[in-house]
């Protein structure tokens, strides 16, 4: 858990902001919560970790002033050239309104989940990603409006129980590569 929480830790976002925050969950109560929420998806209470990816609900002075700042104990004497670089994304992200910051900090949620992905195949542990879930009820049973937060996806991570696993001996189906792919050489 801890390798792939890292992934998702070091996964890139745009000008390195990170607007999100990311919740594992173990707790068999709050899972249960949650899958009440989630259209009572027993992946949710099946799983060993619920990951909750929530974004900001918007840009603020101060959630970009903490990154200049973190920048600025990890490379010291690169402040003038954060200032400079950051006060212009301020001066373009901090007009625009709530929803359009939101759901720029949403997208990026997604970066870190396909590095979550990523992390956990390498793994060979099992994940699911979710969508459909009633955000607001997540949003509720977390408080993230509190923290000015609001849920994206979720994410089961586990081990399959391959007795019961009916898809397991089955061929992965996908689009052909052919049907996919435009290579444009």
């Amino acid at each position: 858990m801890a390798r792939i929480v890292e992934a998702i830790r070091m996964a890139p976002t745009s000008s390195g902001l990170q607007p999100f925050h990311l919740f594992v969950i173990r707790n068999a109560e709050l899972k249960s919560k949650l899958k009440a929420a989630a259209n009572a998806k027993d992946l949710v209470t099946d799983s060993s970790h619920f990951l909750v990816f929530a974004a900001f609900d918007t840009y603020t002075e101060a959630r970009i002033d903490a990154v200049v700042a973190r920048h600025a104990v990890e490379r010291p004497g690169t402040e003038a050239a954060l200032d400079t670089y950051y006060d212009t994304l301020k001066a373009s992200y901090l007009p625009r309104p709530d929803d359009v910051n939101f759901d720029h900090a949403a997208r990026q949620t997604y970066n870190a989940l396909g590095f979550a992905l990523a992390a956990a195949a390498e793994l060979e542990v099992d994940s699911t990603p979710m969508e459909g879930v009633d955000n607001a009820k997540f949003d509720e049973i977390l408080g993230l409006k509190d923290k000015g937060l609001k849920s994206v996806v979720a994410l089961a991570l586990g081990t399959r129980q391959a007795e019961s696993d009916w898809l397991l001996p089955l061929k992965k189906v996908r689009t052909p590569a052919y049907d996919l792919v435009t290579d444009l050489n």
